[in-house]
């Protein structure tokens, strides 16, 4: 029964939606996810995708470029994410506003409303940077009542740990109703229908 329901459900994935603006970090912290080192990096004119797996979860991160004439195509990734991070460097006090439109621009988005949001406050290292205090209050974060969002300083190792415990109840239901057979006269009207046809 556990295989029939991993083939209607799938493997345990997480497509998130890497944005921020230029210059912010978001291949740093792509490739720091990926390889668990610093690489240095150029700026991402377009798009890079890598698959980053931690336990048995697969994370297909979209890290898509910042630049002014990138930010207008944001909105063809859209499209299945799960999960948005969005990349604010906290030593750039002066687009801290830019930085605040273009996430609420994002996430305003209907393709957009059921994604969970991580504010990544990088670069926290830099003499007079924003704490996460600070970058919450600025990006307007407190008025976002309806969404399940989270502000994570650098100092944190892996920062889609947050976002997995966001999707975990599900799939830890998934589990129990797996090894249970809770919820037998579905699975056995559903198999029916997909493995004998």
């Amino acid at each position: 029964m556990g295989k029939f329901l991993s083939k209607i459900f799938g493997k345990k994935q997480i497509r998130i939606l890497m944005l921020g603006l230029n210059a912010a970090g978001k291949t740093t912290i792509l490739y720091k996810l990926k390889l668990n080192q610093r690489v240095r990096t150029v700026p991402t004119i377009g798009f890079n995708v890598e698959t980053v797996t931690y336990k048995d979860v697969k994370f297909n991160v979209w890290d898509v470029g910042g630049q002014d004439r990138i930010k207008p195509l944001w909105r063809h990734y859209y499209t299945d994410t799960q999960a948005l991070i969005f990349v604010v460097d906290c030593g750039d006090r002066e687009r801290i506003d830019e930085a605040r439109e273009e996430l609420h621009y994002v996430i305003k988005d209907s393709e957009m409303q059921d994604a969970v949001i991580l504010i990544y406050a990088n670069k926290q290292d830099i003499p007079g940077a924003m704490d996460s205090h600070e970058v919450q209050e600025k990006l307007g974060l407190t008025r976002l009542r309806d969404r399940n969002w989270h502000v994570q300083p650098t100092n944190r190792i892996f920062p889609v740990l947050w976002i997995l415990t966001k999707f975990k109840k599900n799939w830890d239901l998934l589990d129990y109703v797996t090894e249970t057979g809770t919820f037998n006269p579905l699975v056995q009207r559903l198999e029916k229908v997909f493995v004998k046809g």
